[in-house]
């Protein structure tokens, strides 16, 4: 989790959350998540997102541009304590995964460990009883100290795809395989999903992929996302035969088999 801080003549105004699948814009109009109301700050002044699994600051053809440590950027990766210069106001940019709880560590308990046997032998009658009595002896001692006998792995998740196929509308393909953490929707050069057209926004929508699971964020309030066809607000996780509406493309989602 990393966190915005809005600063003006050394007083912090405002804190913001910035998360790996959503696009924090700064400007003077209030569509902006940040909105700053100066003459010296553009309408749509720079926008901070999450790609290549950092954070970046990219300005957005701005007339008195964006600055990073007093230094002129057009994009560039942020690291923890940067100071964004948008106008008369500071943007500070703060990682704070070093700040959360660390997990305590684990206690480690030994247990009497369970009698070994081959995997192909014949047990006895006698036998076999003494393993259970021996199993469940274990078990016991487990639990009473607040634990339980450590349950055997299962296999791994299946690491599953996600694709994009597009239904109508103008795009530069017809499928999109969401390999990437982050996927970007839009007519900027950096989208993975280009839109075709005089009018659509350089970035209408960001797919972030995590956990095995795909979610969908646009990139600003004014852009129109819908899911099935329902209207999308913040994130929403994308479930197979689901269909996407972003800026006059639609788009169904599916995982590879």
């Amino acid at each position: 989790m990393a966190k915005l801080y809005l600063i003006y003549e050394k007083s912090t105004l405002k804190e913001y959350a910035a998360s790996q699948g959503g696009v924090v814009t700064i400007g003077r109009l209030p569509d902006n998540l940040i909105q700053i109301d100066n003459p010296a700050v553009s309408s749509h002044h720079a926008r901070i997102y999450f790609q290549n699994d950092q954070y970046v600051v990219e300005d957005l053809n701005s007339l008195n541009g964006t600055l990073v440590n007093k230094e002129r950027v057009t994009k560039v990766a942020l690291n923890d304590g940067d100071e964004i210069t948008i106008g008369k106001h500071t943007v500070q940019f703060k990682d704070e995964w070093h700040e959360e709880a660390a997990t305590p560590p684990t206690v480690e308990t030994r247990l009497p460990e369970l009698p070994k046997m081959d995997a192909t032998m014949v047990l006895d009658t006698k036998k076999a009883k003494e393993m259970m009595a021996a199993a469940a002896q274990v078990q016991a001692q487990a639990q009473a100290q607040g634990g339980a006998a450590p349950a055997k792995a299962g296999p791994p998740a299946r690491e599953r795809t996600g694709i994009l196929t597009v239904l109508d509308g103008k795009t530069d393909q017809q499928q999109y395989m969401l390999s990437s953490k982050l996927t970007v929707i839009g007519k900027s050069n950096m989208a993975s999903i280009k839109l075709k057209g005089w009018f659509a926004p350089n970035v209408a929508a960001t797919i972030n992929k995590r956990d095995n699971k795909y979610f969908i964020a646009a990139s600003e309030r004014k852009i129109k996302l819908k899911v099935n066809t329902e209207p999308v607000l913040g994130q929403r996780e994308l479930t197979e035969g689901d269909t996407v509406e972003v800026e006059g493309v639609k788009m169904s989602f599916d995982y590879t088999s």
